[in-house]
Parts: structure tokens; C-alpha cells; sequence
């Protein structure tokens, strides 16, 4: 009798061993994880959908058992059956610009924190590689998309619609799109105004490519603007277009100066492109502030550091990008979001910016 016993455990342990043996032989579905976690397939569903209503320390069990197991859920069935893929696209126009940095950042955070993935790509400031890229992203599936500006190639709003997905625009204001932003214009006009009440009267500006970028041609717009409301004008001299980075702010204030008599201040389309203008100042024996100011735009993280402080237009990057995260994920689970939220801009006096030197005519 006892080999008998024996023999019925040994053929037990055999038969646990083989069950072991098969799964491990193929990939582990939603029943090997639920068994593992002592939950229901309903409840592994649910968890792996990003679904509310589970419990903590079930969602818990059910992702510790699935990175035990090493399970992949099956993308492409579950979305098949939730019509959801867990995905949200962003498309910007530089992923080197720390402004963009941030924004992707931030929105990358909130979208996590609702279950989502972030795919992002890069679009170079071309419409034509924009839209590829939004394309490629459309194709493959997702629950929504953040894009940067205004202006589009306009087949881009026709195919987003096609998929039937929310779509949040960063960085402007539209009047036709929902939209995370702030007035370029206006801010770009409050920091002319702010170097116009310390005397200046000669302002110059160098942007970075103004065709295809509404945030670059708003800004320029607005500092024309606020010289025209004085009686002054932007001279065609020192309006300068550039590439973006250091190096195309120091080549930028070398055409200023090539120009004529240079501006007694400038306003510079990037925090970078005030970099290079204050480098090529300073390499042209010029004295920053005293014998010319220089303003940025975006409060990168050094502007504080340099010797002066850069005086810069504090764009709110980082709340741009968490507000339109909770914008997509509000559209995509079926709850009410804003059409337009509005992040003002805000000017940051630091010390490259003084009266100047002389009273100008």
C-alpha cells in the first residue's frame, strides 16, 4: 500500500511538473497570470486596460504576477476589443529645444499616471515631415494626439478625424482647435514694452525660422506691434532670421552689426539665441548690459547662471504639457475638457537688461 501511495504522488508531481513544463513552453496568457494572482481573468482585464475599480492590492498582484510570468498583453486583440490601444501620440517641431523637453515631459507624466504610453516624434519645423510623422502614429493606433502650433499641412486635421481620436494643440491659442497655450504675441509685446520703459528706442530682434511656426512670426508680430503703438518701428536692419541654437544667435547679432548702427537692445526668439548674441557681444568688446541688452525666451534652466542673468519671457512649459495631458485623457474617457486653457507667459527681469547708456533720439 505504501508503494502504492508513493507511486500516485510521483505520478502527482510528475503531472505538476509537465503543467509547469507546457506553460513554460508557451508565452503565459491572462488565465497564468490570474492563477498566479489569485484574481479572476475579469480582474487581470480590467487592470492590464487601465480600467478604475480594482482594488490597490489586487492591481498590485496582478502587475507583480505579470512581470513574474515576463506576460505581454496582446495589443493589437485588446484593442480590437476595448477600441483602445493605450497610446498617445505627440509630434513636436524639435526635440532638442528644452522648452519641448519639458512639455513632453510633463505630459508624458500625466499620461502615465492614467495608464497611458507616450510615442512622440519629431518633426524638424516641416509640415510635410509633420505630417508623415502624425500619419505613421495614426496607422498604428492611437487614443489620442498633442501637436504643437497652429499651423498644419492641411490634410494633417482630416486624417486625425478619419481615426476618430482627440487632438490637443500646445503652445498657442486657436480659435478652431482645442488648445493648451498662451498669446505669443502679447507676450512678446510686454517685453518691448518693459525695455521701452527703461529708454530704450532702437530694438532689434532675431528670431529663429518663422515660416511654418506660428509661436516665432506671433512674436516678432508683437514686438513690431508694441514699437508702433510708441511712434517707433522695428527697421528692417535689425530683424534678423536665423537657425535656431547659440551658434545662430552670435551669427545673428554679426548681421545686426553688419547692418549699421546696432540696437541698444534685442529681443531674441530663444533663450539660446540670447546665449549666442550676449557670446558675440561680449567677443565684440560690448558690454551686457550697459552697451546693449538682450531678453530671451523660455527661462532655460542656465539663464539664471549666467554672468548677467538673462532677462527672459518664462514660458510655463512643463504646466503646458500637464495640462494637456489631463485635456487628452478627459476626451478619451469620455469626460468634459476645456477647449482652450490659457498658461500666460511671464517676464523675468535678471540682470542683462539695464537702461541705456545714452538718451537715444
Amino acid at each position: 500500500m505504501g508503494d502504492g501511495m508513493e507511486a500516485e504522488a510521483s505520478q502527482g508531481q510528475g503531472r505538476a511538473e509537465g503543467e509547469a513544463s507546457a506553460q513554460a513552453a508557451r508565452n503565459p496568457v491572462a488565465r497564468d497570470v490570474a492563477r498566479r494572482a489569485g484574481v479572476s481573468t475579469a480582474t487581470v482585464s480590467r487592470v492590464l486596460n487601465g480600467s478604475a475599480g480594482v482594488r490597490a492590492d489586487k492591481r498590485a498582484a496582478v502587475m507583480r504576477a505579470a512581470h513574474d510570468l515576463g506576460f505581454v498583453a496582446n495589443g493589437a486583440a485588446r484593442a480590437l476589443s476595448t477600441r483602445r490601444f493605450m497610446a498617445v501620440g505627440a509630434v513636436v517641431p524639435n526635440i532638442e529645444n528644452e522648452a519641448f523637453v519639458r512639455l513632453l515631459s510633463s505630459f508624458q507624466e500625466r499620461l502615465r499616471q492614467a495608464g497611458y504610453t507616450l510615442v512622440a516624434a519629431n518633426a524638424g519645423y516641416d509640415l510635410e515631415d509633420e505630417l508623415r510623422e502624425a500619419t505613421f502614429l495614426l496607422e498604428r493606433g492611437l487614443d489620442g494626439l498633442m501637436l504643437v502650433g497652429d499651423i498644419h499641412h492641411p490634410d494633417l486635421h482630416a486624417r486625425i478625424a478619419r481615426h476618430g481620436i482627440p487632438v490637443v494643440q500646445a503652445f498657442t491659442l486657436s480659435r478652431e482647435h482645442a488648445c493648451v497655450g498662451f498669446d505669443n504675441a502679447a507676450s512678446a509685446a510686454r517685453a518691448a514694452d518693459y525695455l521701452m520703459d527703461l529708454g530704450h528706442r532702437r530694438i532689434g530682434v532675431i528670431s529663429g525660422l518663422r515660416k511654418d511656426n506660428d509661436r516665432g512670426g506671433a512674436r516678432v508680430r508683437g514686438v513690431a506691434g508694441a514699437l508702433a503703438a510708441r511712434g517707433l518701428r522695428l527697421a528692417p536692419e535689425h530683424d534678423i532670421e536665423i537657425s535656431y541654437g547659440i551658434g545662430g544667435g552670435r551669427d545673428g547679432f554679426r548681421q545686426m552689426l553688419a547692418g549699421g548702427p546696432p540696437p541698444t537692445a534685442i529681443i531674441c526668439g530663444t533663450d539660446q539665441i540670447a546665449f549666442g548674441a550676449m557670446i558675440e557681444a561680449r567677443a565684440r568688446g560690448l558690454d551686457v548690459p550697459g552697451d546693449l541688452s538682450v531678453l530671451g525666451h523660455n527661462d532655460s534652466d542656465i539663464a539664471a547662471f549666467l554672468t548677467p542673468a538673462l532677462t527672459t519671457v518664462r514660458i510655463h512649459s512643463a504646466e503646458i504639457g500637464r495640462a494637456a495631458g489631463d485635456h487628452l485623457v478627459a476626451r478619451i474617457t469620455g469626460r468634459p475638457a476645456l477647449r482652450q486653457t490659457e498658461i500666460p507667459a511671464e517676464l523675468i527681469v535678471r540682470a542683462s537688461t539695464a537702461p541705456p547708456r545714452r538718451t537715444e533720439p
